[in-house]
């Protein structure tokens, strides 16, 4: 069966923290045969988040072959393989990387949209949904909401699936 018989061309996974989101999309992308593509956005600036990666790595079979991108996100996908699936984890990490290194966030967002319709193989977008909540109490925080909500409005608007993960559960929103 062709792999976008089985996974759309791309897919946007969103949800709260431990909601499931990763462990949903490598799932997505264990549908079709290997080799699949992890493009890991996460820097490991503290013992925490040391952890937190090692965790997903150690539930990864050896078919994954894990690529850090924490900004130049959109050359990653442009190049991974013709028809290889590829999982990117995850768009608000990434988003921060971009907002910290003091990138113009509006241009590298439209860069990953482009990168993502034109991928030559099927792309499975992990993202917090982070403005569920109260409205952040500084600016920086309350930034970061808002391009966050932009990015994801411009994925979900081309994403041939959007799924809400709660509580483990995946929720089809399209």
């Amino acid at each position: 069966m062709a792999v976008a018989a089985i996974l759309s061309p791309l897919t946007l996974v969103l949800g709260g923290a431990r909601s499931g989101k990763s462990r949903h999309a490598e799932a997505l992308i264990e549908m079709v045969p290997a080799p699949w593509t992890y493009l890991a956005t996460a820097q490991a600036y503290d013992d925490e988040m040391r952890a937190r990666i090692a965790e997903h790595r150690a539930r990864r079979s050896k078919e994954w072959m894990t690529i850090d991108a924490p900004l130049d996100l959109a050359q990653a996908i442009r190049a991974v393989p013709a028809g290889q699936p590829v999982l990117v984890d995850c768009l608000t990490l990434w988003l921060t990387n971009v907002i910290l290194a003091e990138q113009d966030v509006a241009a590298a967002s439209r860069e990953l949209v482009e990168a993502c319709v034109a991928a030559r193989g099927p792309v499975v977008l992990v993202s917090n949904e982070v403005g569920l909540g109260i409205v952040p109490e500084n600016a920086l925080a309350r930034r970061f909401r808002d391009e966050a909500g932009r990015l994801h409005q411009m994925l979900a608007a081309r994403a041939d699936r959007v799924i809400f993960m709660v509580a483990g559960l995946p929720m089809q929103v399209k």
